[in-house]
């Protein structure tokens, strides 16, 4: 088994027949020995006749060229039938969803169709008549779900990248119940035109990998508005980089953690917390209210309605066709009328924006994934109440217009994985995923339940991609400053921390908030200067620069490695009666210095 990123590569080098990597998926497969994992299999003949077309057509330049991939079975594949785990549902589409045929025009390859927590209604992976997919790593476990077969599928080796869906955390509790990464794009980022809805304004394409690259590799060909899905929307996907030397990462409160009384995935949080502040995060604890009272909408609010909109027909017309957990979910109660439809949008409009100035001083929140893991004789005990503690830091997320990445921490000696979810607002996909990249490598854990380790080479490198323009700020746009946010809402990612040549003086300027330093070069008697340099667009760069007020401008900064590189200069006039600040060698430690004053 490989990654995605070696998979390619040895494709690329001749080093592998796209035949072989087929022939390896379904050979893995029998020896997995595992019948609920997918609904629809492919016959193996026809998909190695797919890989030898493939092979003589060559690369073309294709992104996933040859990449096996396997489709959770509400996702629409031309050629096998869509069930959403209900026979009686089922139809046999006649093009593939949107998502699926981007990653076919690319040179993926679709092995099959995974199995699911029925109308993607659960987080557990139990409630399929189809059977229960194994948990990859302890089989008496659940796999979480509701995209049950697509993490299974990924933690076993069978695949290297599978598509689920998330609309309650159905792309992120399998995930972190099977130590892998799971990938839940910001709304309307992936077009959901071909996807039976849970709750359509909510619904999310998501991503399964072994590693964070895998991932964007596959969201990278995704991403992008569609004429045929009125809920798919223009974002900024950017691109990561490396993870920024600092970011504020905002967390819930002691008080506001649940971890269901279970030791190990308490302490693994912590584990976590420990580890992201030794890559340079600053951890802040945040009233995480508004976060729950949102939760709590999903299920007890009018969003339930749209769930009973996919299945209405056939719950009128044969309502013994759907499981009994399903109905009770979603038909169990009457439902909210128009007043009560209008008045919980009126309180999530209101819980948005209190979500919104809770999180305006942090870059990111890290959640636990889950609160611990469910055994299967203790769903089948209580499979109401256990599967809604599996969403305890997942069900808020798509209402409040969030975008998440789950991230394997721990993997404990009785063989259960915990994990974490970072998550952001929508847009941030790739900010995210440049920190989730060095916190998952960190860990240095086996991917799923392999045994690989995570590849030495970085899938994306601290590097400038071609066309970007670089820029170096040494003030209040370094990572954790207040008006970094500029550089990341015009598609800016970090590049490398570095230091200019040591013939520049720095000055805290008069005025603010926020508090601007002003670097000038000098003939003699200067030092060198902390600073980062990030990449923009040429759009953002021309944005970012014409915003740029006096005495402040952009010339060629002299870099102690030799190089130059665009970024803030001022104008020497403007440091009269400014403080010189240059022996704290840099902008935050100056501010650091002053924090510590009492």
């Amino acid at each position: 088994m490989q990654t995605l990123t070696e998979l390619l590569a040895a494709h690329l080098a001749g080093a592998q027949r796209l035949r072989e990597t087929v022939a390896g998926c379904y050979a893995r497969w029998r020896t997995h020995g595992d019948p609920a994992m997918f609904i629809a299999l492919r016959p193996e003949a026809e998909v190695i006749a797919e890989a030898e077309r493939l092979q003589a057509e060559g690369p073309r330049g294709r992104k996933l060229w040859g990449i096996p991939i396997a489709v959770k079975d509400n996702i629409d594949v031309a050629g096998l039938p869509t069930t959403a785990a209900c026979p009686a549902f089922a139809y046999p589409p006649t093009q593939d969803a949107s998502a699926v045929a981007r990653l076919r025009a690319q040179g993926a390859i679709v092995i099959g169709k995974t199995n699911l927590d029925q109308f993607a209604t659960g987080l557990n992976g139990t409630r399929s008549p189809y059977g229960t997919p194994r948990n990859a790593l302890r089989a008496d476990l659940v796999p979480g779900g509701s995209s049950s077969g697509s993490a299974s599928a990924v933690a076993a080796g069978i695949v290297p990248v599978a598509l689920g869906t998330d609309t309650a955390g159905s792309g992120r509790v399998p995930a972190g119940l099977q130590n892998i990464v799971g990938l839940k794009p910001s709304v309307g980022l992936v077009p959901s035109a071909g996807v039976v809805p849970a709750c359509r304004t909510l619904d999310c394409v998501s991503v399964f990998a072994l590693t964070v690259e895998d991932a964007w590799a596959v969201l990278g060909v995704m991403a992008g508005p569609d004429a045929a899905d009125p809920f798919s929307r223009s974002l900024p996907i950017g691109r990561p980089g490396a993870a920024p030397p600092a970011i504020r990462i905002g967390v819930p409160r002691p008080a506001d953690r649940d971890f269901a009384g279970d030791g190990l995935s308490e302490a693994s949080y912590c584990a976590a917390l420990e580890r992201a502040a030794a890559l340079g995060a600053e951890i802040v604890q945040i009233d995480f209210a508004p976060f729950y009272e949102a939760a709590r909408l999903l299920y007890d609010g009018p969003w339930v309605a749209e769930r009973w909109l996919a299945i209405r027909d056939l719950h009128k017309s044969d309502p013994e066709a759907i499981l009994p957990v399903i109905r009770q979910v979603i038909a169990g109660k009457p439902l909210p009328d128009a007043a009560a439809a209008f008045a919980a949008r009126y309180r999530l409009a209101e819980l948005t924006l209190a979500a919104k100035a809770v999180m305006k001083p942090v870059d990111a929140l890290m959640v636990p994934t889950a609160p611990r893991p469910v055994t299967l004789t203790e769903m089948a005990a209580d499979p109401v109440g256990a599967n809604s503690m599996l969403g305890r830091y997942t069900n808020f997320v798509n209402l409040l217009d969030l975008c998440a990445l789950a991230l394997p921490v721990s993997l404990a000696s009785d063989g259960t994985a915990a994990g974490v979810t970072l998550i952001g607002p929508a847009g941030k996909d790739a900010a995210l995923a440049g920190f989730g990249r060095a916190f998952h490598a960190a860990g240095g854990l086996p991917l799923g339940a392999t045994g690989l380790r995570m590849p030495i080479a970085p899938g994306w490198p601290a590097s400038t991609r071609a066309g970007e323009i670089e820029i170096a700020v040494v003030g209040a746009h370094l990572s954790g400053m207040p008006l970094n946010g500029e550089l990341t809402a015009l598609g800016g990612s970090f590049v490398r921390a570095t230091a200019t040549s040591t013939d520049y003086r720095l000055y805290a300027l008069p005025g603010g908030p926020p508090k601007r330093p002003g670097l000038v070069r000098v003939a003699d008697g200067g030092g060198a200067i902390a600073l980062e340099v990030w990449s923009l667009p040429p759009e953002g760069f021309g944005r970012f620069v014409a915003g740029i007020p006096a005495p402040l401008g952009i010339g060629t900064l002299a870099l102690a490695d030799g190089t130059q590189v665009k970024g803030f200069l001022c104008e020497a006039v403007a440091t009269q009666d400014a403080r010189d600040v240059t022996d704290f060698g840099g902008w935050r430690a100056f501010v650091a210095a002053q924090s510590s004053v009492p």
